[in-house]
């Protein structure tokens, strides 16, 4: 039971740690999606 709760735990560190590294160096969805020429309000 332990090795699964930190599993878990490590999961969930692996994943916020990831999406706040990659919004950090302009990798987000919006900023890969568009182009130059896309009009975002």
């Amino acid at each position: 039971m332990k090795a699964m709760l930190t599993a878990f735990a490590a999961c969930i560190l692996i994943a916020v740690v990831a999406d706040i590294g990659l919004d950090r160096i302009g990798f987000t969805s919006e900023e890969r999606q568009s182009a130059d020429s896309v009009r975002l309000d």
